[in-house]
C-alpha cells in the first residue's frame, strides 16, 4: 500500500476491512465503480438504495456540481437537501470526527481531492456533545481510523453510527476542494 492507504497494483482505492463503515460510488462518466466496507450489522440495518438515497444520487448525477451555488440547495424539503461549501484541506489532526444522529451525509467531490477518515461511534471519546439544533456532535479521532480519498466525482456515503472527518489533506499539500453534501434523513 501507498501512503494512503491505496493499493499499488490496483486502479483504484483501497480501503482495509475493519469495524468501519464506508461506502463508495464513482458517478463520474468514468463508470460505476462501487465498493462498501462495512460491519455486517450495519450493512445489512441500512437501505442504501432507499427512495431518499436515490433522490440524493439523482441530484449529484443529474446537476452540474461545478456550477452550483455555495449554500442550501433544496431536493424534498427536510428529508433531503444539499449543502454545497469550498475550502481548503488541512491536516487531519487539525480536525475533530463529526457524527450526525438524523441524517446521512452523501458527501460528493465536485472539484479537488481531499481524504475523509471514518470510524465507528461505539468506544469514541466525545470533543463536542450533540447540538440538537445543527445535528452534529464531535469526538476524538482513534488510532488508527479508515481513511477514504475522494477525488472529483466520488461520493461517500456516511451513515449515523459513523463519524467522519472530511476534509482532510489527501496528498503533500492543502488543495481547494468544492464540495456538495447532500442530507437525507435516515
Amino acid at each position: 500500500m501507498d501512503k494512503m492507504g491505496r493499493c499499488e497494483s490496483a486502479p483504484c482505492c483501497c480501503v482495509p476491512l475493519c469495524y468501519n463503515f464506508v461506502t463508495f460510488k464513482r458517478i463520474a462518466s468514468k463508470g460505476l465503480d462501487t465498493m462498501l466496507v462495512a460491519s455486517i450489522e450495519n450493512a445489512e440495518a441500512r437501505d442504501y438504495l432507499s427512495e431518499r438515497l436515490k433522490k440524493a444520487y439523482a441530484f449529484l448525477r443529474e446537476n452540474d456540481l461545478g456550477a452550483l451555488s455555495c449554500g442550501r440547495h433544496e431536493i424534498d424539503g427536510e428529508d433531503v437537501f444539499a449543502n454545497v461549501m469550498e475550502y481548503d484541506t488541512v491536516p487531519a489532526e487539525a480536525k475533530k470526527l463529526e457524527a450526525h444522529k438524523l441524517y446521512y451525509d452523501v458527501q460528493c467531490v465536485a472539484s479537488g481531492i481531499e481524504r475523509v477518515e471514518v470510524a465507528s461511534l461505539e468506544g469514541l471519546a466525545c470533543a463536542k456533545e450533540y447540538d440538537e439544533a445543527d445535528d452534529y456532535a464531535l469526538f476524538e479521532s482513534p488510532e488508527p481510523a479508515t481513511s477514504v480519498v475522494l477525488h472529483a466525482g466520488e461520493i461517500a456515503v456516511l451513515p449515523p453510527e459513523d463519524a467522519h472527518k472530511p476534509g482532510c489533506i489527501a496528498e503533500d499539500a492543502p488543495v481547494h476542494v468544492k464540495k456538495v453534501v447532500v442530507k437525507v434523513r435516515a
